[in-house]
């Protein structure tokens, strides 16, 4: 749960290091440290100027750092930003104070000291926005839910309903990850839990490795989109966006996606029973013993329905119903006698480090996009996307695949907070009038219908090799004869139906934008 927007070291996960990466390893460490000392002593020099001199007067200490990029042009400032974010990513620095930092820096080099005023300006609308508070409430509801044990009843109920079918059990971890997903909303969380739990029990019945890797990834990653997402609450508050609203538009491509998988699962298994057989006969339930089975079940399942009920009715905002998931997360875990002041520490102790690490990249990216939207940064990218004479789908179509790359080296929260600000003004001012003579998009759900297509690509880059992080997740449980390229070649088919789904909600836009049609107007 607290690796929510990161991620355990990959080398520990991949092996020993190599010669050569100690070699990098150590001339890296060296310039790191000759760094520091050279930015303790601009910040030394900077500190008397300000101290001593006037910022006003052409006088100053040795040098100053103060306004030397104030003339700089738009397209130099991109490239010198955005160069240096990538830089100081790529040597392993945390997103949320890299962002922040070089967001205060660029301030201070292209203003001064009187221009760094604009920072708190960008933190505290985020500070007061209610909606935001939905976060950690949803959090410690799946931490709560998930230390109440609920997690594998729900697993062994929809195991023994689905054992029954060849590659029944493969789906029947993706249906119980989808159930998971209306639970948790939290990637990590659901892919390392059901590879506790599932990936032992499938390769006990000799399923094929792929398969059962494959399903668990896919499943997992599906509390992107299913309601309560935690993306798309920050999605709804970047783009302004009603959070009822994406939600509903999320759950029907949420559910398609679901069903692609297990369609996928049970037709091969079907034509190839090797992949992964049936359990015995002897080992089934009759129909009576699976209907006992069901009501493990009631109280988590009319949890989740109470919430997205009152949430999708209308009759409570997404923080109220947070709120009541929390507490019933906790009248849940009591009838299932395993409530303790253990487990509610622990739920509430994952809940801040999960809810601290969201908002810091919140903060530090919000600096970052927004000193460069109010240099200008947003006209030069309408004008640089609009003027490149592509079409309406084209741009989208470039849109898509860069969040597919930024997927492979950046977590999804800093996607959302560096991309979708500059991304969603460039949507809103495009129509979409359908390709092939296929349906178009309406212009006031054109957002929402972006919002949904976003959180599918989200999801395709935790899938993403070399570097997305369902992949590693499952790496940490997975049993040590299963190799990387074992895991990577397992979330090909499923990254193919990630396709198939992102092109039908593409193609056909009332997956998305119906059921928030109906149900508001």
């Amino acid at each position: 749960m607290a690796d929510v927007n990161g991620i355990s070291s990959q080398q520990n996960k991949m092996g020993a290091p190599s010669p050569l990466n100690n070699s990098i390893g150590h001339y890296g460490t060296i310039f790191m440290v000759v760094s520091t000392l050279v930015a303790f002593c601009v910040l030394g020099v900077e500190l008397v100027n300000i101290l001593f001199f006037d910022p006003y007067e052409d006088e100053y200490f040795l040098f100053r750092s103060a306004g030397i990029l104030a003339d700089t042009d738009i397209s130099t400032l991109t490239y010198i930003m955005f160069g240096s974010l990538f830089v100081l990513l790529m040597m392993g620095l945390p997103l949320a104070f890299v962002t922040g930092g070089l967001g205060v820096v660029f301030v201070y080099l292209v203003g001064d000291q009187i221009m760094l005023n604009i920072i708190p300006s960008r933190i505290f609308p985020m500070m007061t926005n209610s909606d935001l508070a939905a976060i950690p409430l949803f959090i410690f509801m799946a931490s709560m839910l998930e230390r109440a044990g609920l997690i594998e009843e729900m697993f062994d109920v929809v195991y023994k309903w689905m054992g029954g079918l060849n590659g029944g059990l493969a789906a029947a971890t993706i249906l119980a990850s989808t159930i998971l997903a209306a639970m948790v909303g939290v990637i990590g969380a659901a892919v390392v839990t059901m590879g506790i739990i599932a990936l032992p029990a499938m390769l006990k019945r000799n399923y094929d490795p792929e398969i059962a890797l494959g399903s668990i990834m896919a499943g997992g990653t599906l509390g992107i989109l299913i309601p309560p997402s935690i993306l798309a609450i920050l999605y709804a508050v970047v783009a302004q966006q009603s959070v009822g609203e994406l939600y509903l538009g999320a759950l029907a491509p949420g559910l398609l996606l679901s069903g692609l998988y297990i369609g996928y699962v049970l037709l091969r298994s079907y034509f190839n029973p090797d992949l992964g057989r049936a359990i015995p006969e002897n080992e089934r339930l009759s129909l009576s013993e699976k209907l006992r089975l069901l009501l493990k079940l009631v109280a988590p399942l009319s949890l989740i329905v109470v919430v997205l009920g009152l949430l999708f009715a209308g009759i409570a905002t997404p923080v109220e119903a947070a709120g009541i998931g929390s507490f019933g997360a906790i009248i849940v875990a009591i009838m299932h006698g395993r409530f303790d002041l253990i487990a509610l520490r622990e739920a509430s102790v994952t809940t801040v480090k999960a809810s601290a690490m969201v908002l810091w990249i919140i903060f530090g990216a919000s600096i970052f996009v927004g000193f460069y939207i109010l240099q200008g940064g947003q006209a030069f990218i309408n004008d640089a996307i609009l003027g490149s004479g592509l079409s309406p789908y084209g741009i989208l179509f470039v849109m898509m695949v860069l969040l597919v790359i930024l997927g492979m080296f950046l977590d999804w929260v800093g996607i959302l907070l560096l991309a979708v600000p500059i991304f969603v003004p460039i949507i809103k001012s495009l129509t979409f009038d359908g390709l092939f003579g296929f349906p178009a998009v309406e212009g006031d759900k054109v957002a929402l219908w972006f919002g949904v297509l976003y959180l599918i690509n989200m999801q395709m880059s935790f899938l993403s090799p070399p570097f997305g992080y369902a992949l590693f997740y499952i790496k940490g449980v997975a049993p040590k004869e299963i190799s990387m390229a074992t895991i990577f070649r397992s979330s090909l088919a499923f990254l193919a139906l990630q396709v198939v789904g992102l092109v039908l909600c593409i193609l056909f836009p009332a997956i998305v934008t119906w059921l928030p049609e109906l149900v508001y107007g």
